[in-house]
């Protein structure tokens, strides 16, 4: 196998399953920062191991095995230090201190079994309050979703210095708490439930269509976050927003089938067979959007995005979409959670429902603003409607300028074969819509 090969291999591997093995390291140390550092350690063990042996066959067993054979070394190391101390008279100032924790009770659990979600855990753990919403984010992204710091920047719209900063201090906060490795209890779970919520999907929203790299989705990631919510929606039933955070995920999961034509290019969401949609997921999706609207009070961000994706999923063909509902929906979407991504997929809906030239309008005036630096679905949709207004000229170079910023080998090569002449016209959906 090629260096460059087993590279690109080695990075998908890590991306699918470091999440699992920072988490379990977690559980059994006590520490986030260390357990990213042996998680690391365990990935350079890989990269010296697997050019001469070859890939194992469960590489994430491989990952996981070797990362916790070197938590247990530290464990035993700490434990040994541990009894030195208490041999020479030290546990007084052991016990003050909060030094020597009990490592020997660590070491028994870190031989036990898994018990629970220990991803879960660790979101938990990563959303405290001790942490503010931006640096819970970040950090969550960064240890479960196995993002880049750059990819989690261009996820928040900000520069990549400022992401490195926050993942840093949020691991010394959480050190510092000394905040346990728990699913906290029912009255300190709803504090956290937004942050929560919002990681889940961001990871989510990055195995739909991820940001960098060679592949257009990454469904590891959208299985974690969709089993991620169906765990949360045992711990907290009674929360509308959980079930339609899982009705969300579902839906849009359905299409993952249709997503990429025989070639293995991107297919965008109207160029897409719907027979290739997974009725089961739909069916699941509905239902959970139907057991949160059955909750009390009004629709929240996700909700509004289920329903949103619901019109979708009960058109029978591209044609048979209530666009005029959608962008009620929207509407009520930039009411409740008002963003620049929520108001370009507001202006996509709108052209369809009223026509490109109302579209068009909106989009400029969010260039003119520089509300999405770097976004490429903004010249994108700008492309699109240009195209469709018969400015063909200006839509190639817009979807020229969108595949520019594009970090994303297969979203590029998608919006270069735009900016080629063709004839017929295609729909530029944002991937989240």
């Amino acid at each position: 196998m090629a260096d460059a090969d087993l590279n690109a291999r080695l990075a998908t591997i890590w991306r699918n399953e470091s999440g699992a093995v920072i988490a379990k390291l977690t559980r059994m140390l006590r520490d986030v920062g260390l357990a990213e550092e042996l998680a690391q350690d365990a990935l350079v063990a890989a990269l010296e191991h697997w050019p001469q042996a070859g890939i194992p066959d469960n590489p994430g067993a491989w990952l996981m095995t070797t990362a916790k054979n070197r938590a247990l070394d530290r464990l035993r190391q700490q434990a040994m230090q541990a009894r030195k101390h208490e041999a020479i008279g030290h546990e007084l100032e052991a016990l003050q201190t909060h030094v020597v924790p009990d490592f020997v009770d660590d070491l028994d659990a870190a031989r036990a079994d898994d018990i629970g979600d220990d991803l879960l855990r660790l979101i938990f753990i990563a959303c405290h309050p001790v942490l503010s919403t931006e640096a819970r984010v970040a950090l969550t992204l960064r240890l479960l979703g196995g993002l880049t710091t750059g990819e989690i920047a261009r996820a928040f719209l900000v520069g990549e210095p400022t992401i490195a900063q926050r993942i840093v201090r949020a691991k010394r906060a959480l050190a510092a708490a000394r905040v346990p490795f728990e699913v906290p209890g029912p009255a300190e779970r709803k504090p956290r439930l937004a942050s929560v919520l919002e990681v889940i999907y961001l990871i989510f929203n990055e195995g739909y269509a991820a940001t960098s790299g060679d592949d257009w989705m990454r469904p590891a990631l959208c299985q974690d976050a969709l089993r991620l919510g169906r765990v949360l929606a045992t711990l907290m039933p009674e929360e509308p927003e959980v079930h339609g955070l899982i009705a969300l995920m579902e839906i849009q999961a359905s299409r993952t089938a249709a997503r990429l034509d025989p070639q293995g290019r991107p297919v965008l969401l109207l160029a897409q067979d719907r027979r290739l949609w997974d009725a089961g997921q739909i069916a699941r999706g509905l239902a959970a959007l139907a057991r949160s609207d059955a909750l009390e009070g009004a629709r929240g961000p996700y909700a509004l995005q289920a329903a949103l994706a619901a019109c979708h999923a009960r058109a029978a063909t591209p044609e048979d979409t209530d666009w005029t509902q959608i962008v009620a929906l929207y509407d009520a979407l930039a009411a409740l959670a008002p963003s620049p991504v929520v108001a370009l997929n507001r202006a996509v809906a709108i052209g369809m429902a009223f026509g490109p030239q109302a579209a068009l309008e909106i989009v400029e005036q969010l260039e003119r603003d520089r509300l999405l630096p770097g976004y490429p679905w903004l010249p994108s949709v700008r492309g699109d409607l240009l195209q469709r207004l018969g400015r063909s000229d200006e839509a190639r170079a817009a979807f020229r300028q969108a595949a520019d910023l594009s970090g994303n080998a297969q979203e590029r090569d998608l919006l270069l074969q735009r900016a080629q002449p063709r004839p017929e016209w295609q729909d530029g959906h944002p991937p989240s819509a």
